[in-house]
């Protein structure tokens, strides 16, 4: 019996009875904003089994709605997982940065290019830490994921401090892929929608004046450009430093070789000469032997003639 049937069957019944038949038809309902907040916690490879799960306990409770909202939920891409998984685990770094979003709104309004310019630097500073904090996250669950990647939650994350709705979207980790941001004003961002039942991707209008935004960035990107063609220049001027005491250490050690090289044959010329005069030192003591064998045998004959 449905709920409904329910109901009509508590005619006549009593308070007792009503407050019974209430409470179990309460029980059979699916809370469909927990489980998306579950399922979109999930890594992608896990999303799916996980879905079908849900759409099983909700089709045994007969919960038609539930069981129509969750099979409409989709699966997210890894750069959704990435950013939500940065709502659960670093909500109050996502909040600072999203925060950024409103007093780059609140410049923009004032037409302060100079607030424009130092907040622009600053939201390139922490969008590029939180993006890697989700690479940390994602490493710390064997997950590992390329820079392409990291590149898109940074851009999601620009995206979301553009415009309010998406801040709203991406803080309560519901985000489905990348976002879009060109830097002239909010951009789409998929997402799973909070009361309709199927998700689908929200539409924004460009603000108006989106110029000014677009002018600091423009004037940060090209102090960027600057500062890192200075640095270029100095790394240029540091090589060619380099190079040279690599050449002169080249030739030194070229000087060497051939210092060594004669060195060896003089060395090669020395123990030519040492086995020479060590052969006519051996010649010299044999000949000296066999003179002074001569030398006794002559005394001898001496000698000999001298004796009466």
């Amino acid at each position: 019996m449905s709920c409904t049937a329910d109901k009509l069957a508590l005619v006549g019944w009593g308070v007792s009875g009503l407050v019974g038949r209430a409470v179990r038809c309460q029980d059979r309902r699916v809370d469909v904003d927990k489980v998306t907040d579950e399922l979109y916690g999930l890594e992608p490879s896990s999303f799916v089994a996980a879905r079908t799960a849900r759409v099983e306990e909700a089709r045994a409770k007969k919960d038609r709605e539930a069981v129509k909202a969750v099979s409409a939920l989709k699966k997210p891409t890894v750069v959704g997982w990435l950013v939500n998984l940065l709502s659960r685990e670093r909500p109050e770094d996502v909040d600072a940065v999203l925060s950024l979003g409103d007093a780059l709104r609140t410049a923009q309004r004032r037409l302060d290019p100079a607030a424009l310019r130092e907040l622009t630097t600053q939201r390139q500073r922490v969008v590029r830490a939180l993006a890697e904090s989700a690479g940390e996250l994602a490493a710390q669950r064997d997950r590992v994921v390329g820079e392409a990647a990291l590149r898109d939650v940074a851009q999601t994350l620009h995206a979301a401090m553009a415009d309010p709705d998406l801040a709203r979207t991406v803080r309560r980790g519901r985000v489905l892929g990348a976002a879009t941001y060109s830097g002239f004003g909010p951009a789409g961002l998929e997402s799973v929608p909070e009361e309709d039942d199927s998700a689908q991707d929200v539409e924004y209008r460009p603000d108006p004046a989106a110029g000014a935004v677009a002018l600091a960035e423009l004037e940060a990107a090209r102090a960027s450009e600057e500062k890192a063609r200075v640095e270029l220049d100095a790394r240029e001027r540091d090589r060619a430093d380099a190079r040279g005491e690599v050449e002169q250490i080249a030739d030194r050690l070229r000087a060497l070789d051939r210092e060594r090289e004669h060195l060896a044959q003089r060395g090669e010329f020395a123990r030519q000469a040492e086995r020479t005069a060590s052969d006519a030192v051996r010649s010299a003591r044999s000949g000296l032997e066999e003179a002074r064998a001569q030398v006794a045998a002559a005394e001898a004959a001496e000698a000999a003639v001298e004796e009466p």
